[in-house]
Order: structure tokens, then C-alpha cells, then sequence
């Protein structure tokens, strides 16, 4: 008879790390996100700049309705760059996913991007993109949690963002002028007059533009009535590749396992 001491057993410090491992595994795991932005604005409309875009907890808010553009939401608006949002975003909340889907986005284009993604700490989403040609037009959500895109337990509950031209905003910063939009042919960003206004939705002036050459190329027709869609942010999740370390910890305890059963058969 063999006693049960001669059975194969694991070295403690094997079982430590495997112990680990499931740990790690058992908690919340980050998720891939993969956003895709499009734009479904009538041909020869607007056009929109980089989309900032981040994954966060809810406490983020680059403006407010009413108010007083915020130099983060006018960093956006006025020429697209978010450097100002990106910023007080990164102070405000330490721990968001943030990212930048670049590129004008002209009339039927769409792009892609991939973040990794903490659901149980970042449920929110938030974004701002300018909207070209314009002096300070962009969309954005007015309220971090606006759009809670996971749940509490981690699961995706919103599978897109459908705007229309009646959820465009002004920022109320700069003065209307085709001098000094962006994106024109005969526009020169740097050429701004102060409005001193509010943030509101707005999007009728935009036909103020109406034939004049876009930077692209294309001669500016509005098109837009408030029902107009205008861009889409759809969300699609997969799970995060099983990391590197796990899957050679798995094989190395799979090979000590095989080790263990023809010892055992040898006694």
C-alpha cells in the first residue's frame, strides 16, 4: 500500500503564486472598449475635430448650461485641441481612461480605438469634439453622469451615442464670424472676437457658412434641422487578453503536475 505522504505534491511556493494568480483573476477585470465614432451629417455638412474622450468615475465636469464657458470646454471648442481638457481632467480624476480618436471627421467617415478599461472604477463616459467650420460650436455631455456606460456590476449598458444637430452647443466664447472659424479656406482661427456669453444649444448659425470652402476641400451646405443626426460613439467589449505571466504560470504548473503523476506511478 502507498501512503498518502508519497503522493506528488505542489511546492509551497508553486501553490503561493497560483494562489495568487486566481486572486488577481477573481477581481473585477478590465475590459477592452473599442469605440467607434461616425459621422452621419448630411455630404458637404459639418465636419467635427479629434474626439476627446474618457472613461471615468463621474466626477469630471468640463461645463455647464448656462454658464460661462470653463477654459477646459473652450480649449475644445475654439480649434478642437483640448489640451485644457485633457489636463483638468487628468488632475480631476487620476485614475480615468482618457484618449484622443484624432483627425477631422468629414460627412460619412468613421474611425476607431481601442481602451483598456476598469468598469467597477470607471463606469462613466464623457467626450467633446468641436464641430466644423465654426468659431466655438462642439458637442459634449453637459453632465459627467450622463452616460453611465457599465452598470454596478461591470456589465456594458449602453451600446451607443446617437447625437443630433439639436444637442450641438455654443460655447458662447467667440463672437460668430467667417474670418475667424476654423476649417474655412478664408477662416483664420487666430482671428477671435469675444463673446462674453453662455453655454447653450445652438446649432441655426452653423448656415452662416453656407458656400464657403471648407478646409477639405468641399463647398459648407448646412443641411441641419434640430432632428438632423450627426454623430454616433458605439461601445463594443471583449475581454482583456489573459496577461503573459498567467498563461507561463499555468504552463509551469501544468508541467509540475505531469511530473508529480509519473513519480507517483513509479512508486
Amino acid at each position: 500500500m502507498i501512503h498518502p505522504s508519497r503522493f506528488f505534491r505542489l511546492p509551497s511556493g508553486v501553490v503561493a503564486l497560483a494562489t495568487m494568480a486566481l486572486a488577481a483573476t477573481a477581481q473585477a477585470a478590465p475590459v477592452q472598449v473599442t469605440v467607434t465614432i461616425e459621422n452621419l451629417a448630411p455630404a458637404n455638412s459639418i465636419a467635427f475635430a479629434p474626439l476627446h474622450l474618457g472613461f471615468h468615475q463621474g466626477v469630471f465636469d468640463a461645463f455647464n448650461a448656462g454658464q460661462a464657458a470653463s477654459p477646459a470646454i473652450v480649449s475644445v471648442a475654439e480649434g478642437g485641441s483640448g489640451t485644457v481638457w485633457q489636463a483638468d481632467f487628468a488632475a480631476t480624476e487620476p485614475n480615468a481612461t482618457r484618449g484622443v480618436i484624432g483627425g477631422a471627421l468629414l460627412p460619412g467617415q468613421s474611425r476607431s480605438a481601442v481602451f483598456t478599461v476598469d468598469p467597477s472604477l470607471n463606469r462613466y463616459v464623457t467626450f467633446a469634439s468641436m464641430v466644423i467650420p465654426s468659431n466655438d460650436y462642439f458637442i459634449g455631455n453637459d453632465s459627467p453622469t450622463e452616460y453611465g456606460l457599465f452598470d454596478a456590476s461591470g456589465q456594458l449598458q449602453i451600446n451607443a451615442i446617437n447625437l443630433t444637430a439639436g444637442e450641438i452647443w455654443n460655447a458662447g466664447s467667440e463672437a460668430f464670424s467667417v474670418a475667424g472659424a476654423a476649417f474655412l479656406v478664408n477662416g483664420n482661427n487666430d482671428l477671435r472676437t469675444d463673446e462674453n456669453g453662455v453655454v447653450g444649444l445652438r446649432f441655426a448659425p452653423l448656415s452662416g457658412f453656407n458656400g464657403e470652402t471648407t478646409a477639405a476641400g468641399y463647398v459648407f451646405d448646412s443641411q441641419l434641422s434640430a432632428g438632423t443626426s450627426i454623430y454616433r460613439i458605439g461601445f463594443a467589449v471583449a475581454a482583456v487578453p489573459e496577461p503573459q505571466t498567467y498563461v507561463l504560470m499555468v504552463a509551469a504548473l501544468l508541467t509540475l503536475a505531469g511530473l508529480g503523476r509519473r513519480r507517483a506511478a513509479q512508486v
